[in-house]
């Protein structure tokens, strides 16, 4: 069993992973508006990634007897100047889940709740590989500076992501 306050915080994450969703679905749109459609399956799949992390967090929270509560969902930014720009946000946005994963796991600690520490050791190692994910893409964009046939290739690479 999870204290009060662990399963808050717990809620409160798999809140943020269907947000992380939202964002990610937001900037499939931009993509998809700018005739790029494979920066935006890229981000079609990685929305459905976090929206598979917060079913996660979903099923964890009941097997630790406590109760999901789903909350209202901010709209997420619409508009980007640049594909670069996309995948900065998107590697910031990383970055916060990082954070509140290693919050989570702090207090997990602090609380000597077991299950919940290996239950998050999965999240640490999946954040590391979205961080370089990012970081990767954010370098090849910054190399092909807006040139269209490196965009071309690139959204040609992102769209056959399984």
């Amino acid at each position: 069993m999870a204290s009060e306050k662990l399963l808050k915080e717990l809620n409160d994450h798999f809140n943020f992973e269907l947000l992380s969703a939202y964002h990610y679905m937001a900037m499939a749109a931009y993509c998809s508006s700018e005739n790029m459609n494979g920066f935006a399956h890229y981000f079609v799949e990685q929305a459905k990634e976090e929206y598979e992390h917060g079913m996660k967090f979903y099923q964890f929270i009941n097997d630790m007897g406590g109760r999901v509560i789903p909350r209202a969902i901010e709209e997420p930014k619409n508009d980007y100047s640049s594909f670069l720009e996309v995948f900065k946000e998107a590697l910031d946005h990383e970055e916060q889940v990082t954070v509140k994963i290693y919050e989570l796991l702090d207090l997990a600690r602090e609380e000597n709740n077991y299950p919940t520490i290996q239950f998050l050791q999965w999240f640490v190692e999946e954040q590391l590989e979205e961080e370089n994910s990012m970081k990767d893409i954010i370098f090849v964009l910054e190399g092909i500076d807006g040139n269209f046939q490196g965009l071309y290739l690139l959204d040609k690479e992102l769209g056959s992501r399984q």
